[in-house]
């Protein structure tokens, strides 16, 4: 456990609310947010899961709509609590030593179809000259920099829906390696836009129960039929234990371990063996110094739909069967490129609190998933190794191991 990092704190923006305490309240509620959502009026699919109540101009500054899109805007967010939430005064830290970075898998895509509108109705002259700036992906990191003097090692990672973990996972290697002595990581998506949910729609891949948006994200449940698209950003502070123990910070839990890899299977649909998700794990216990029976819980990937939730489900029974599992995704939906960060974020309250929240919508457990998935409510138990999986469309997977 040597290599191990603290967390020291930890900021989250979620359709279950602005905040840690917000959050938690409602993911360990087991209460689920998604709801018919007016910006999708007429589309296939318009159902999602919104931060509620996200006003730009409190949270972030009067003139962010003008410079930033909303993913940025719930980073910032996220990140401004987090830092406040580890004690730490940007006005003090050296800011060489502090890196940022950030899992994003879209972009401002709503940028980026709003100022295409203006140019197919009004021309170019229309077109707002900050629009490439707005929705670049690196912007993220970019501006969590400026807003808190953070000059060292500044990236986005991009591997779809495992980008937050990914985030995470790089984060250690640069506090690992010495060249920070803090790293902000997490991930922020702001994906609920007509067009991206059009999109998936047409794959199919979009749960269709939209007489019942509440019920419609139901991981490992055997009427599921697809993910509700959602949003959100988590910011994690992350140090080495040393130098969070030397400053007397309180440590939520540890990122123990880390491990990647690729399905080289499919573009959209997972290795139904589960294969490249199972090398990813053991890479990420293997990080950790555990073993897969030392493994008291999972926060799994789990979207709600068929092909996912069973090869993970086949996965988790091989390697470690006998851990809880929950996917969090029943209450909040996806957030895509945010997703493992949120996630991450969550499996190190559930580590904090010795408390597993529930899978939301579980009314009843697919036969083939043949694990003890935490739902109805939720559970205590010890909780000294959790992980947290994270797949994406490119069969890129990304685990993180946590640890009390």
């Amino acid at each position: 456990m040597a290599r191990a990092i603290a967390v020291t704190g930890l900021g989250l923006v979620t359709p279950a609310g602005i905040g840690v305490d917000a959050t938690y309240e409602r993911v360990w509620s087991g209460s689920p947010t998604a709801t018919r959502d007016p910006d999708l009026a007429g589309l296939p699919v318009d159902i999602s899961c919104k931060v509620p109540e996200f006003d730009p101009g409190k949270h972030v500054g009067k003139r962010s709509n003008l410079t930033m899109d909303r993913f940025v805007q719930l980073a910032i967010t996220a990140a401004v609590e987090a830092v406040a939430d580890a004690g730490l005064d940007p006005a003090t830290w050296d800011g060489a030593r502090v890196g940022v970075v950030v899992g994003c898998g879209l972009g401002g895509v709503s940028t980026w179809e709003m100022q295409h509108r203006a140019m197919l109705q009004a021309g170019p002259d229309k077109v707002s000259a900050l629009l490439i700036p707005m929705l670049v992906p690196n912007m993220v990191a970019g501006h969590l920099a400026m807003r808190l003097g953070a000059t060292g090692p500044n990236f986005v990672t991009a591997t779809a829906c495992a980008s937050g973990a990914t985030a995470i996972g790089a984060a250690m290697s640069l506090l690992r390696e010495d060249q920070c002595d803090i790293v902000l990581a997490g991930g922020a998506e702001a994906g609920v836009s007509p067009l991206i949910v059009t999109g998936f729609a047409q794959m199919g891949a979009l749960s269709r129960r939209l007489d019942d948006p509440a019920a419609a994200s139901r991981p490992f449940d055997a009427g599921r039929d697809g993910f509700v698209i959602g949003e959100g950003a988590s910011i994690l502070v992350l140090e080495r234990e040393s130098d969070a123990h030397a400053r007397g910070a309180r440590v939520r839990a540890k990122v123990a371990g880390y491990g990647a890899s690729a399905d080289a299977h499919h573009m959209t649909a997972p290795d139904p063996q589960g294969r490249g998700a199972r090398k990813a794990l053991l890479a990420a216990l293997a990080d950790a110094g555990v073993g897969p029976d030392d493994v008291d819980h999972v926060n799994a990937h789990g979207t709600s739909t068929p092909l996912n939730d069973v090869a993970e489900a086949s996965m988790l029974r091989e390697v470690c069967g006998g851990a809880t599992v929950t996917s969090t995704k029943g209450v909040v939906g996806h957030a895509l490129g945010a997703a493992g960060a949120i996630e991450a974020g969550l499996t190190t309250l559930t580590v904090q609190h010795a408390l597993v929240p529930p899978t939301a919508n579980l009314d009843s457990q697919d036969p083939a998933v043949e694990l003890d998935v935490v739902a109805k409510a939720a559970r205590a138990q010890r909780v000294g190794v959790a992980v947290s999986n994270s797949f994406g469309f490119g069969g890129q997977n990304a685990v993180l191991v946590f640890t009390a």
